[in-house]
């Protein structure tokens, strides 16, 4: 069994391991993600940084040593909401409780914050909606393309209940 993660907020300065973690994710997991490997390989720093300075929301990266094995963040969208993004774990670590955590550590921030969370989970991902009910998000039955052009279908969850 493996030791469990340490969440942490990320900073402007992580950009660099940020970057890195978020191309691989892209790269390994295409039609989970609103975005694209190319469109983010062409970020500059400053976007990089921009991303991680806390103004729209939260940004964390999960350690298991020395290892960065998973990240996800959040981002003011709705009035009263905090939408969860870029939740990915290294394939090795899943089912190791690495989303589990980033989430928890989401929905404090968002309940310190007073703000509820929701996402979008892509209807082929069976093993991270999985993740996001054993937390509590229930399925609101609002379904959309992943992005533009996209055949692939997210649907909506939000979290049931407060955790204050």
């Amino acid at each position: 069994m493996s030791p469990s993660p340490e969440i942490r907020e990320a900073t402007g300065e992580d950009w660099p391991l940020w970057r890195e973690l978020r191309l691989r994710a892209l790269g390994e997991s295409p039609g989970a993600f609103g975005s694209t490997y190319e469109r983010e390989l062409a970020f500059t720093e400053a976007a990089w940084r921009g991303r991680l300075d806390g103004v729209a929301g939260p940004a964390v990266l999960a350690t298991i040593g020395s290892r960065t094995v998973g990240m996800g963040a959040g981002f003011r969208d709705l009035p009263g909401w905090l939408h969860v993004v870029a939740m990915w774990t290294e394939p090795e670590l899943r089912g190791a409780g690495v989303g589990t955590a980033v989430l928890a550590w989401l929905a404090d921030w968002a309940d310190r914050n007073q703000l509820r969370l929701h996402l979008d989970v892509a209807q082929s991902n069976p093993r991270a909606r999985q993740v996001y009910e054993r937390a509590g998000f229930v399925a609101t039955g609002e379904i959309r393309p992943l992005r533009d052009g996209a055949a692939e279908q997210v649907e909506r969850l939000v979290l049931a209940r407060s955790r204050r």
